[in-house]
């Protein structure tokens, strides 16, 4: 199940591609090269806005409902989305096997202080990695 939710994650990086036309002289600027997710707000609009939208407040369409992330009291706990992001839940895959344990630090530590939310207790890459499931012998 988790590499089909994988290769579904990975059929979806060309929708991250830069629009408009390709231009040959602009080619070798983008072959190779990533957009690197080194803060939360990278990670939140790079993997997460696409369902749960830019403003946070989630949405609901396709036979989906994406959880807001706006006045969620969910959120309270920063054990909660770590443990989301790295297992999935519902229709939401798991980022295990995906992010590193400082972007989801990041991630969480965004969505917890914005969208109207106020959280102060700050979770660290050491906190996520903690949580994380262990690897299983096809992902070693």
């Amino acid at each position: 199940m988790r590499k089909i939710l994988l290769l579904s994650a990975l059929a979806a990086l060309p929708l991250l591609a830069p629009a408009g036309p390709a231009r040959a002289d602009s080619a070798a600027a983008v072959v190779g090269s990533v957009q690197p997710l080194n803060t939360g707000e990278d990670v939140y609009r790079h993997v997460c806005q696409g369902c749960h939208m830019p403003d946070g407040k989630g949405a609901m369409g396709a036979g989906a409902q994406f959880p807001a992330f706006a006045g969620n009291t969910k959120l309270q706990s920063s054990a909660y989305p770590v443990y989301v992001i790295l297992n999935g839940y519902g229709g939401m895959p798991w980022f295990s096997g995906t992010l590193k344990d400082d972007q989801i630090a990041n991630v969480v530590n965004y969505i917890r202080t914005h969208f109207g939310n106020h959280y102060t207790d700050a979770v660290s890459a050491s906190d996520v990695a903690a949580q994380r499931p262990p690897a299983t012998p096809q992902e070693q």
